[in-house]
């Protein structure tokens, strides 16, 4: 008898276009959760620090894949003109990511005297993510990425904040991560 495969539901809003302006929270995972792009450092001393002068926030210690990973999130920024990353945490086995969306809406005045708008773009969240998944695995020569990732669409100012807060506080709170207890790779370069 044939097991049934499950049922897979689509992890992106249905009828959004992701190429909207506007600000996105997204996470994407290395496969199987294997830690691989780093380590946190620093989280022994938060016991009882004895000089508070020399209390060591808790931070990521970046393995060469998590270098990797950090240099093509900053690519992004100079290389578009219409996404930004306007804030970032890579973790041991995930990547936070605060993404805009920010296209003009210039237009011209073309021959006939009619205005026209700017060309449409392909700037979108999807293609992003393809990307820099693309890149980061040419790189390394192997890809270390889950197919799909996780997106929030920033509703307000307030919901920004909150997860502006939590990509900066995530190093010091890993062991509460719900990624926290991933598997450590011997895979290494």
């Amino acid at each position: 008898m044939e097991k049934a495969l499950p049922i897979r539901k689509h992890p992106r809003l249905k009828g959004y276009d992701y190429s909207n302006n506007g600000a996105y929270f997204l996470t994407l995972c290395v496969e199987g959760r294997h830690e691989m792009l780093g380590k946190i450092v620093g989280r022994d001393v938060l016991i009882a620090p004895e000089n508070i002068n020399t209390l060591i926030v808790p931070h990521i210690e970046l393995s060469e894949y998590g270098k990797i990973a950090d240099k093509h999130i900053n690519k992004i920024n100079s290389l578009n003109n219409i996404i930004s990353v306007d804030n970032y945490v890579i973790m041991p086995n995930h990547i936070h990511l605060l993404i805009a969306i920010q296209k003009s809406e210039t237009s011209s005045v073309g021959e006939n005297g009619a205005m026209r708008t700017s060309r449409p773009t392909s700037a979108s969240i999807p293609s992003l993510m393809r990307s820099f998944k693309t890149m980061v695995t040419k790189e390394i020569g192997f890809s270390l990425w889950q197919t799909t990732y996780h997106d929030h669409i920033i509703r307000d100012e307030a919901d920004y904040q909150r997860r502006w807060r939590y990509i900066d506080e995530n190093p010091a709170k890993w062991a509460e991560d719900e990624f926290y207890g991933g598997i450590s790779s011997g895979k290494t370069i």
